[in-house]
């Protein structure tokens, strides 16, 4: 089960990053860490991807992680998103599901999750307004399905492992195991991903979180936690 700490995951305002670092990225940010396209208005209607509960792993002081799919958000204040929290509190590990719209805090999922899961999610717009999130749990054997109203730009979507935010401060990222991407869709077809959409978090001047490179389809990349 999540504690009992109200979390909220918060847009990115990325910074450009130099073209020439060994680290081979596009964008910075203080919480957020993957790949994100950006577009025109309206122009995602539908996101998927599959990943991996990771294991989290002790920590002296509590941290947070999720993993997520989303769309906007990326240099906008709107976004809808699904994912899994792992987290370390009051020295032990803690996972579970959730959904979020912008500027609402989370709303937990019941249903149960464990590390090495793998977990299914999309997000698709039905009509203008309506939206279906839906996350399946396919090594525990259950789906979560919800219809919200949404109206934000749709001018970005986004694969992501961030440091939420606890209470008004973005949080210290949790220790956990890398989180492969995969089956990434974006609008029905491969994103196929390229480096200059991958974001690295940094934290205190320190690399906390940074993807890899695409898969060869261009529809899979893993985050690595930087220690």
């Amino acid at each position: 089960m999540a504690n009992n700490r109200n979390k909220r995951r918060k847009p990115c305002i990325p910074h450009t990053g130099k073209t020439n670092s060994p680290l081979r990225f596009g964008w910075i940010s203080s919480n957020w860490s993957g790949y994100a396209r950006a577009g025109g208005k309206c122009e995602f209607s539908r996101i998927s991807a599959e990943w991996n509960v990771p294991f989290v792993l002790p920590s002296s002081k509590s941290s947070y992680s999720s993993t997520w799919i989303g769309i906007d958000g990326y240099e906008n204040s709107n976004l809808i998103q699904t994912g899994t929290g792992h987290d370390w509190v009051n020295g032990r590990a803690c996972y579970y599901a959730w959904w979020e719209i912008l500027p609402d805090v989370e709303t937990v999922i019941p249903f149960p999750v464990s590390p090495g899961d793998r977990i299914r999610a999309a997000i698709y717009r039905i009509n203008h307004i309506r939206w279906c999130i839906t996350l399946h749990n396919l090594t525990q054997n259950w789906t979560f399905r919800t219809v919200q109203q949404y109206s934000g730009q749709q001018s970005s979507a986004e694969w992501i492992v961030e440091a939420p935010s606890v209470g008004n401060s973005i949080s210290r990222m949790a220790i956990i195991t890398p989180v492969t991407f995969s089956c990434c869709r974006l609008n029905g077809r491969s994103p196929g991903f390229v480096t200059k959409e991958k974001g690295i978090m940094i934290q205190q001047k320190q690399v906390v979180s940074i993807p890899g490179e695409p898969g060869s389809r261009g529809d899979s990349f893993v985050v690595k936690r930087n220690e």
